[in-house]
Formats: C-alpha cells, sequence, structure tokens
C-alpha cells in the first residue's frame, strides 16, 4: 500500500475517534450506564471484526495461546480507553476528553518510537519532535482556558 493511503487510512482512523467518543458516551447517558454502553461498543465490535475475519479467509487466530501474554494487554488498553472515555467524556466534554487523549497518544507514541518498544523501529526522540509534543501539550492548555 502507498504511504498516502495508509495516511488517509490513519486520517479516517483519527476522525473515528471522537466520534467513538460521543457516540457512546450518548449510549451510556441513554442506557444509564457507561458500562453497560463499553459492553454494547465491544460486541458490536466483536461481531463485525468475527465478519471480516470471515470475509478475508482463514486466519491463524488459533495462534494466540502461543503468543507472549503481554500482547494481549491491547484488549485491556481498549477497554479502558472506552470507558474512561464512555464515563468522562458527558461530564467533562468531548473535545477536552478527546484533546488529553491526544496528548497521551503523542507522548506514548513518541516513547514507543524513541526505544523501539514491541518490535517497532527505533526513531529516536529529535529537539523538532519534543517542540511538537510540547506545542500540543500548550494547545491542549490554551483550550482548557476557554
Amino acid at each position: 500500500m502507498p504511504t498516502t493511503l495508509y495516511a488517509f487510512i490513519m486520517l479516517l482512523a483519527g476522525i473515528a475517534v471522537p466520534l467513538l467518543a460521543a457516540l457512546n458516551a450518548a449510549l451510556g447517558v441513554r442506557l444509564g450506564s457507561p458500562i453497560a454502553a463499553a459492553s454494547v461498543l465491544f460486541t458490536v465490535a466483536f461481531l463485525f471484526g468475527l465478519v471480516v475475519l470471515l470475509i478475508t479467509g482463514p486466519s491463524p487466530i488459533l495462534g494466540v495461546v502461543t503468543v507472549p501474554k503481554h500482547l494481549l494487554l491491547g484488549g485491556v488498553l481498549i477497554a479502558f480507553y472506552v470507558l474512561s472515555i464512555t464515563f468522562i467524556a458527558p461530564r467533562f466534554g468531548v473535545g477536552n476528553a478527546v484533546f488529553f487523549v491526544l496528548l497521551g497518544q503523542l507522548v506514548s507514541a513518541a516513547l514507543i518510537d524513541q526505544f523501539g518498544l514491541f518490535g517497532n523501529p527505533v526513531s529516536p526522540l529529535s529537539f523538532t519532535r519534543a517542540s511538537g509534543i510540547a506545542l500540543m501539550a500548550a494547545g491542549v492548555f490554551v483550550t482548557q482556558q476557554a
């Protein structure tokens, strides 16, 4: 796949994050329970993923029993994200919640790249990258002042 297509897909994924937050927060309010809303979301996501898995052909999914267990932590992390955004967005605002999520993503991504964690290529934290993260943090601070 060309780099442009990767960038476009990730742009769409980025657009989806605030939509997910707003939709699931509204579902949590409507259901009266952020945990129920998160459970519904995970059920729909599981079914969608299963359909895509079946459509795309055979998969080595049974190999999951042999992978290092820390690689399964992603499931816990996505549950933490969905539960926290579903609970906090209606109280703090979707924009505020997503701004802090984005800041956390930038810091975490910089650390993963810096140390090449989880088999990713090493990309040292340059002055330019650190400046960008600091600028983002300043932007988050400014948005909280309004």
